[in-house]
């Protein structure tokens, strides 16, 4: 069932275009990887997703212009994990993740037992439930991602936006973020991610959307989408490319291509 679709769909920032008329249509139940070179539109294309960027052209999320939706009824529907999120107080760890929950709340409800255990059971998910009482300002850069994936998840939204989401993050933390979202998917819901690593994109998404300059160059199944030729064309990159284990792909960089 289509979810999220464009047509012509184009962001200017000043004077400079960003998106430049793009034609997609995102899957429900799907998790969507958007992979480019830096400076490509991928995190204006997730900000105009999610309602912060203005655009032109058409973008519809369950056939409803993105613009004419509600602030609070599109944060019931969308959650966005942003690459780096600027903290201006110190809350715990709790408190950030509780105002995932202000979509559902009225502007003079308090935290009901309903409320603390979505925060309980997403601090659990991401591995952090040993530091609700933590202050947010004390963690790692690798912990607050922790600690936002566990706020947008209490949200409830039935679609995830995240930009670079393992950003920050070692190995281990790597891995459980990308099972969570995973399961998350698998639970009927949609994922769209910003991926700066190409091998993982390949492996957790569903459907890749490439783009370049601001223009959407391929769009598909990883195993169509990624291959030697558009990692020349686009990355600027030379490299073979073999399957590993799972459907994963395993790309060997060589040299670039100019």
């Amino acid at each position: 069932m289509a979810l999220i679709t464009a047509h012509g769909l184009s962001v200017r920032i000043g004077a400079r275009r960003i998106l430049c008329d793009l034609n997609f249509t995102l899957e429900a139940g799907t998790w969507i990887g958007l992979i480019g070179p830096n400076g490509s539109g991928k995190t204006t294309l997730l900000r105009t997703i999610s309602g912060l960027q203005p655009y032109s052209g058409s973008l519809t999320l369950c056939g409803r212009a993105v613009s004419a939706w509600k602030t609070r009824a599109l944060a019931r529907q969308l959650a966005f994990v942003r690459q780096s999120t600027p903290l201006s107080f110190d809350f715990t760890v709790r408190e950030v993740v509780l105002l995932g929950r202000s979509p559902h709340q009225g502007y003079l409800d308090r935290t009901t037992h309903e409320d603390s255990e979505h925060v309980r059971r997403a601090l659990e998910h991401v591995d952090m439930r040993g530091f609700a009482s933590r202050s947010i300002l004390s963690l790692s850069g690798g912990e607050r991602q922790r600690v936002f994936l566990a706020q947008a998840l209490v949200q409830e939204a039935d679609v995830l936006l995240l930009d670079e989401p393992t950003n920050h993050l070692d190995v281990r933390h790597q891995y459980a973020f990308l099972q969570t979202v995973r399961g998350f998917v698998r639970s009927g819901r949609t994922a769209v991610a910003v991926f700066h690593d190409i091998e993982l994109a390949a492996r957790f998404a569903d459907h890749i959307l490439v783009l370049d300059g601001g223009r959407l160059v391929a769009d598909g199944k990883p195993a169509d989408v990624v291959t030697q030729d558009l990692l020349a064309d686009v990355f600027r990159i030379r490299a073979s490319l073999a399957p590993a284990q799972e459907g994963a792909l395993s790309i060997h960089y060589i040299e670039p291509t100019e």
